[in-house]
Parts: structure tokens; C-alpha cells; sequence
């Protein structure tokens, strides 16, 4: 995975220019930094609260209370997961094309926060939930399933979560990194963190949530817990409207998806063109803010300008040719795809954690001396591990890495999502072998094996996560057009989705082709450990065609410094930077 410097926007040309509220050109003394972010990571905060209190516990309910069975519950968490991140590529094209991030964000955060009432009132009306099942009549599937009608609440107020959630995390990435400006030295420096504190922050919600909201759910009852959620989501809409007046703004510049169909089909259309002998001849090329690029010079065909054309002074209409700029910026997109599609098997086996995992908690000894530990507030480790990496990573891992690569940013982005890639591996492997003694010590000893051993399948996964979404995040947002920043994020959310949905995929596939031996309600009497270590062949496989991707890929551009010492003075810079301007983000 080699940096190698290429091509970027020149000097910015192509950055739309930062406003305030009322659309004026911005003071960097009131508007925008440290301050303006964390009020703006306060709706991603709770919008992680409430999705992580969900998810991470949804499973349990399903199979206890509506009576599905494991592998449809599993389904129906996943497909509402991979939904919700799906929906974010909807999310990044509104702002992008007409809304802009911020009115976007309030728009969605709203809608959430209906969408989480819904889901409150749909397990705690009496008549929503059917009658309690006892073990015997459990164990004999004589429990009466969830109807029609039930599950009709219930799937509406899933997915009006996913329709807010989705839009809230594709924008609110990229408005709070609109509150620094890249061409101050001081306020680059400040972007280099960002994407680390960003997940730092929102980690302590998904803490929140798996410790206190399913504890809250499992022992005083859905809906106070549900609820609890609703009232967050309401209190981050006034937060954010509050610090209006603290944000910078950037407008809109139109759907980045107009641009890239216009490219490929005027590029289909020319295709029995021969190219120019010299780029130079392409349409704008001595205008263009975006560098001209030997890859995928088929696409370059779009931007033939033929003497036709000039005679007719056609070449302004984005119909008839496009700009270098526009064929470069479509060639930037389809440069991520590759690496995209690598790391969806990731999400895959994350979304265990968030199914699989809890349910074998259900089948494992729980308990604290007295208090039994909610199965899925045993997700708190896996949130733990991203906190405590997340900060090694500042503190140890990139100061090393510095020195090492003589990198600004430590690792590029590429190697961490690689690092990540590898602790999945290992976590399905360990997960495996834990399921398989779990079970045969219940079988053959009937000795429930503490709840506790789950640990180090959170914990690796806890790490994997740490890198690949900071890694993952920061390589959308920074190798994507200026103009295309909300979409690219949607792309990296619709990687997450992808996941989901190959779980919910596999699942279906696995359950069918084994005839339900591998994946059962009844964890005792299935093999899941089986399912685990097809996850890791498949990661293993999926690692080698990532490597390749990764070592061709060519970065936008290359931040070096030279020696060690500079490297240190730019992470003290950006501690003091935290410890003056950091405080307000985190009492959010």
C-alpha cells in the first residue's frame, strides 16, 4: 500500500468557498473549528444512541418477545442496518444537489426522531407485542409468532430510523469537516484528527447505549428504553439548530450523479472515436481545476471537443461535451470502487456482533453474583476496544507511524483499512473456536461456559472497526471530488450496507444448503461455529484481492514532512489545539 503523490484539485480551485448563516464570507473567530464541529457531532452522538440501543438488542426481543426464529430475526436486524447506511447515498445526493449538509441533517435528525416515537409505541402498546410464550411451550414451538399487523408497526418504525439515520450519517461527516479550512496551515493540521475524534465521540454513544438503554430495555421495559432514545434525538435537533449561528456553510454545487451519467453516456456515445493525440485538445483542459490523468482514457472521449462542436459554440453545454474537470472527477470516483467493494465482507462479520454473538450470550452464564448481564450490554466491549484504540492510535500509533513513514498522517488510509481487514479474520477464527467449546460443554457436560469468553471476539472486531472506519471514512471523503464530499460518504455508508445485507444473504444460503443444521433458534443443537469459519475463508480471500487494489490505487495527493521533530510539533500543535478548543465537543 504504497502513498503515491497524483493528482489533486489545484490548490483548492475547486473547494467552494465557506458562508455564514446569512450567506456572507465567513469570520474564522466565530464560525466554524473545534466548537462548531462538536455541536454538529452531537446529532451523530445521538443518532448512534438510538441505532445502537436498537440494534445491538433488537435480536433478543424479536426472538423473546415476538417469537421469530434466530436466523429471520438475524435477517430482519441486518436488513434494517444495511437499509439505514444504504439510504445514506440518498442523503449525500440531497445535500449535494439541493439542500445542502446542514439543512439535510436537520431535515433527517427530525425523522429520526419521529421514526424512534413509532417504534416506542410499537413495543409498548399491549396489543402490538403477542401473548408471552412459557419454556416448555418455547422449547416444544408452540409460541404464538408476531402477525401480520405487528410486524407492520414494527417494520415502519424501523425504517423510518434508517430513512433519518441514513441521511444524518452521510452529511454530518463532511459539514463538520466544512468547519475547517484546509488552506490554513493551523486548520489542516486540526483535519487530521478530525476523523479519529469523530469516532471517538460517537463510540461513547454506542457505549451509552449497549450499557445503559439495553439494561434500561431488558429490566425496566422497551419503552422506557425506546423512549429514552426519542427524548436524545429531540434534544440534538435544538442543539444543532442552536449553533446555527456558529457553522459554516457550503452551497450546494448540484447532483453529482447529473455529472457522472452525463460523462459515461457522452463517453458511450463517442466511443468509435479515436482519443486526441494530446490531451491538450480535450474540451476546458487549460481551464480545468481538476489535473488531466492517463487512467481510463476511455472516459476521456467524453470530453472530445470535435470542430463541429466549437463551430457551433456547443462546448458550453454539458449535454453535448463535458469539461476535463468533469471526466476527472467521475475517474476519481470510479478510482474507489475497487477498494469499496473490499471492504464490505467487513461489515459482514461485524454484523455479527450485532446478532450472532448476542444470541450465543443468551445461551451462556451471565451472571455478576447476583445480576445477570444483559446479552447485548456485553457489546460494550466491543465498543470499549474502539475507544481505547481509537485513542492509542493518536497517542502511540500515529507518532510511530510518523517517524516511520515520514507521513504526516501516520498510516494512509488504505493501511489501516488493510490492519482492519486482518483482525476480522482473527475474530471469526476465535469466534469459532469459542462456539465449539460453548456447545460441547453444554452437550456433553451440560455446563453453561461464562458469557465472558465472547470477550475476545468483541475485542478483535473492536480493533478492526477502529481502523477500517476511521480508514474507510477518511479515504472517501479525502479522495473524492470537493464537490462530491456528501456523496462519497453515502459510498462509504452503502459499503456498511452492502455487508448487512451479503450477511443477510449468506445466512439464507447457509440455512437452505445445510437444511437449518448449521444456523438454529436452539444454539445447542446447531453448528454455527461452521458459519464462522466460512466468514474467515471468505475474509482471507477477500484480504488478497484488497492488497491488490490497494498497492495500484493512486492517492489525490501527499502530505510529507521531513524529519521526526516536525512531525512531533504537529501533534503537539493539535493537542493544545484539543485541550483549548476540544472541551465544548465532548460536553454535547
Amino acid at each position: 500500500m504504497v502513498l503515491v503523490s497524483s493528482h489533486g484539485e489545484k490548490d483548492g480551485a475547486n473547494e467552494e468557498a465557506a458562508v455564514d448563516f446569512r450567506g456572507n464570507p465567513v469570520d474564522k473567530s466565530k464560525t466554524g473549528g473545534w466548537l462548531a464541529a462538536g455541536l454538529i457531532l452531537g446529532t451523530e452522538l445521538s443518532e448512534r444512541i438510538c441505532v445502537m440501543g436498537i440494534a445491538m438488542n433488537l435480536v433478543t426481543y424479536l426472538v423473546g418477545d415476538l417469537h421469530l426464529t434466530s436466523a429471520k430475526s438475524a435477517t430482519i436486524v441486518t436488513n434494517f442496518l444495511g437499509t439505514l447506511n444504504l439510504l445514506g447515498l440518498l442523503g449525500g445526493f440531497l445535500a449535494d444537489a439541493k439542500l445542502g449538509r446542514y439543512l439535510t441533517v436537520a431535515i433527517f435528525a427530525s425523522i429520526t426522531a419521529v421514526g424512534v416515537t413509532l417504534l416506542t409505541l410499537a413495543t409498548s402498546i399491549p396489543s402490538m407485542i403477542p401473548p408471552p410464550c412459557n419454556d416448555y411451550r418455547r422449547q416444544h414451538n408452540e409460541c404464538i409468532v408476531a402477525n401480520g399487523r405487528q410486524l407492520a408497526m414494527l417494520y415502519a418504525a424501523l425504517y423510518t430510523i434508517a430513512l433519518g439515520g441514513g441521511g444524518i450519517k452521510s452529511n454530518v461527516s463532511g459539514f463538520g469537516s466544512d468547519q475547517f479550512d484546509t488552506s490554513d496551515p493551523k486548520e489542516e493540521k486540526a483535519m487530521i484528527f478530525f476523523f479519529n475524534r469523530f469516532y471517538f465521540v460517537i463510540s461513547i454513544g454506542s457505549l451509552f447505549a449497549v450499557i445503559v438503554l439495553v439494561y434500561v430495555q431488558d429490566n425496566v421495559g422497551r419503552g422506557w428504553g425506546y423512549g429514552v432514545s426519542a427524548g436524545t434525538m429531540v434534544i440534538a435537533v435544538a442543539v444543532l439548530l442552536c449553533g446555527t449561528q456558529r457553522y459554516r456553510f457550503k452551497k450546494p454545487q448540484g447532483s453529482p450523479l447529473t455529472v457522472i451519467w452525463r460523462v459515461l453516456l457522452l463517453a458511450w456515445k463517442n466511443r468509435t472515436q479515436p482519443n486526441p493525440f494530446h490531451p491538450s485538445l480535450l474540451n476546458e483542459y487549460h481551464n480545468a481545476k481538476v489535473p488531466h490523468t492517463e487512467r481510463l482514457k476511455c472516459l476521456d472521449k467524453a470530453a472530445i471537443l470535435s470542430q463541429d462542436k466549437a463551430a457551433n459554440e456547443n462546448k458550453t453545454d454539458p449535454w453535448i461535451v463535458s469539461t476535463v474537470t468533469q471526466v476527472e472527477e467521475v475517474k476519481m470516483v470510479i478510482k474507489l470502487i475497487p477498494v469499496w467493494s473490499t471492504c464490505i465482507l467487513f461489515w459482514t462479520v461485524y454484523s455479527q456482533m450485532t446478532t450472532f454473538t448476542v444470541e450465543q450470550a443468551t445461551f451462556m452464564d451471565r451472571k455478576i453474583g447476583s445480576f445477570i448481564v444483559p446479552s447485548g450490554s456485553l457489546s460494550a466491549f466491543l465498543f470499549i476496544t474502539i475507544l481505547l484504540f481509537t485513542s492509542l492510535n493518536e497517542r502511540i500509533f500515529v507518532p510511530l507511524a510518523r517517524k516511520i513513514t515520514h507521513n504526516v498522517q501516520g498510516m494512509t488510509s488504505l493501511q489501516r483499512v488493510g490492519i482492519g481487514l486482518v483482525f476480522s479474520v482473527i475474530a471469526m477464527v476465535v469466534s469459532a473456536i469459542i462456539e465449539k467449546e460453548r456447545r460441547g460443554s453444554f452437550v456433553h457436560k451440560h455446563i453453561k461456559i461464562s458469557a465472558f469468553w465472547l470477550v475476545p471476539q468483541f475485542f478483535l472486531v473492536g480493533v478492526g472497526e477502529a481502523f477500517v472506519y476511521v480508514g474507510q471514512l477518511e479515504f472517501f471523503i479525502r479522495e473524492a471530488p470537493e464537490r462530491m464530499k456528501s456523496m462519497s460518504t453515502g459510498l462509504f455508508l452503502s459499503a456498511i450496507s452492502m455487508g448487512m445485507f451479503v450477511s443477510s444473504l449468506l445466512v439464507s444460503l447457509v440455512d437452505k444448503v445445510t437444511k437449518k443444521r448449521w444456523l438454529r433458534s436452539n444454539l445447542n443443537t446447531a453448528k454455527l461455529e461452521n458459519f464462522y469459519f466460512l466468514l474467515a475463508v471468505l475474509g482471507v480471500i477477500n484480504f488478497l484481492v484488497f492488497l491488490v487494489f490497494a498497492m495500484r490505487h493512486q492517492y489525490k495527493m501527499q502530505q510529507n514532512f521531513k524529519g521526526s521533530n516536525s512531525g512531533e510539533t504537529e501533534l503537539q500543535d493539535m493537542d493544545n489545539n484539543w485541550t483549548t478548543e476540544g472541551k465544548p465537543e465532548m460536553e454535547v
